[in-house]
């Protein structure tokens, strides 16, 4: 029988509620049990797919196609494992399902509460999770804290879910924040107390409580904090501040929190496989050389905007035991610089990632030219790889005027049109190319030697594409399109021969990184940048 353990937070958000369910989630897993997680976010929408990656940051996509909070992404990083539809479940998604079955009439003309329709319909999403994924332990993370007017909801439900299940099928861990006080120089635990409180009044008795400080509890803290949250000391589990979040799995392992977890449950203890995760930290901690990249966007106000992108460049930094240093690029305001040089002066990479609309594509068409004709190691995701070709289009096939239908709908030479069943779409949400679609690579390219498969499968999340008519134009001056979809004939990869290392995907190849696995274009892109280092 699956089991369910829940994640909750107090006090303020930002604890690492993510990370603690991740760090959870990899320690079973070494275990060898079967993990899957969830994400409940409280928020209305239906999906962050339509929300702005300044206000929510980056929007992460599934294998299936499902668009998610950016949590997703260190799920997937930490467990390894490939997550779906049934692993984002917001406010707005419950309450759309509940809203479409009365619309339906499957409610049989009943009034339709908050409970049970509403609390039903989540513990429905949870139950869902577990039959489908056939998972031993099922790990949901609820967003934002206790006593959150968005989601009481949620919180009700879980009481339900524990009542039915009973606490020998469901355990509850709740992160809180210890400060600590310079002038009194003391750790307060007065805040875990009352959001522990707060948990209790909505009929939740924490079974683990993981507290977030920047040094140690000590002893007679953590008994204070015991005593006056109903938990034995052991189940206390301290997440310091570290340089590496990658140490922290390992900080809750030295506490035994699998263990803690495994014994709450009845279930077998077994020896921990986690030799590949200390090895990492090791690489990690003693990265000496260092290289400089530069990230072109219309974001980068919030970094968490691209979170995917930089890791997976640490990722393949990692590999190559290169610390990798982001220089990161308003490309709206690069419209108005005429002199690049002292932008990328130590950059001995450039990239630009995926992004949506008009504003600051001249900055990142100039960037790209840049890196083109000063032979810098390039790498274009999604937009980048569209922007690719408009620059390409403009600046040596001599077509001044190319563009894309997403920036000028009357454009005379769309070298990136709109797909011809995007074009009658009306709703914005949900209706974008999404998710795993095939690519077939050719031999005796760029992509090949980094790929090594003549066939994979990437996740997608755009809605234009290169428009083939430009194709064969392209070709003859130099432009390689080595990567194009089976089924559909639709350009993925694009790179230039002569120059030491272009490519660009129209996909979108970071949500497939992972910390000893890096994607194999950023692998690619950071070897050569290395090599680029040496050179200069």
């Amino acid at each position: 029988m699956t089991k369910y353990i829940f994640v909750t937070g107090g006090v303020c958000s930002g604890l690492g509620k993510g990370i603690t369910a991740s760090s959870i989630g990899l320690l079973l897993k070494a275990k060898g049990y079967k993990v899957f997680m969830q994400k409940f976010d409280p928020y209305m929408n239906v999906d962050p797919g339509t929300m702005s990656p300044i206000q929510h940051g980056e929007v992460f996509v599934t294998a299936d196609g499902c668009e998610t909070d950016l949590d997703l992404g260190h799920y997937e990083r930490f467990i390894d494992e490939e997550l779906n539809y049934t692993s984002n479940i917001t406010n707005g998604k419950i309450y759309s399902s509940v809203i479409e079955k009365e619309r339906r009439g499957d409610f049989l003309g009943a009034t339709i509460q908050i409970v049970p329709h509403i609390s039903n319909e989540i513990k429905n999403k949870i139950y869902e999770a577990g039959h489908t994924s056939e998972a031993d332990f099922v790990i949901t993370e609820i967003g934002g804290t206790v006593g959150d007017i968005e989601s009481g909801v949620m919180m009700e439900s879980l009481r339900q879910f524990r009542m039915e299940q009973t606490s020998a099928n469901t355990l509850f861990v709740h992160t809180t924040l210890v400060p600590y006080l310079y002038g009194s120089n003391e750790l307060k635990t007065k805040p875990t107390q009352n959001s522990i409180i707060d948990l209790r009044r909505l009929g939740i008795q924490p079974d683990i409580i993981v507290t977030r400080s920047n040094i140690p509890l000590g002893d007679a803290v953590k008994k204070k904090i015991s005593l006056f949250g109903s938990v034995p000391t052991e189940n206390i589990i301290e997440a310091i501040d570290v340089a590496n979040i990658y140490q922290i799995p390992m900080n809750f392992h030295n506490q035994n929190i699998e263990d803690i977890i495994l014994n709450h449950f009845n279930m077998k203890i077994t020896k921990s496989n986690l030799k590949y995760w200390e090895d990492l930290i090791k690489t990690v901690t003693n990265l000496k050389e260092e290289i400089e990249i530069s990230l072109v966007g219309k974001y980068t106000e919030l970094h968490d905007a691209y979170i995917s992108v930089v890791e997976s460049l640490k990722h393949a930094g990692y590999k190559h035991k290169v610390k990798i240093n982001i220089n990161w690029v308003d490309s709206e305001k690069l419209e108005k610089i005429d002199n690049l040089e002292p932008i990328f002066k130590n950059s001995k990479g450039i990239i630009v990632p995926g992004g949506f609309g008009s504003r600051g594509i001249e900055g990142m068409i100039k960037a790209i030219n840049y890196a083109r004709v000063n032979k810098i190691p390039f790498l274009g995701i999604c937009l980048g790889l569209q922007l690719s070709v408009i620059e390409f289009t403009r600046n040596v096939l001599g077509i001044e005027d190319a563009s894309s239908t997403e920036f000028n709908e009357t454009c005379k030479n769309p070298v990136i049109d709109l797909m011809s069943d995007q074009k009658n779409i009306i709703n914005m949400g949900g209706t974008l190319r999404l998710g795993n679609y095939e690519c077939s690579i050719s031999k005796n390219t760029l992509a090949y030697s980094l790929y090594k498969e003549e066939s994979i499968l990437e996740r997608h999340r755009h809605r234009y594409e290169f428009n083939n008519k430009y194709k064969e134009m392209l070709e003859e001056k130099g432009m390689v399109f080595s990567g194009i979809n089976p089924q559909s004939n639709l350009v993925e990869i694009i790179e230039i021969p002569s120059h030491p290392f272009f490519i660009a995907g129209q996909f979108h190849p970071e949500f497939k990184s992972r910390p000893t696995r890096p994607a194999p274009l950023f692998d690619g892109f950071i070897n050569a940048s290395t090599k680029h280092k040496l050179k200069r």
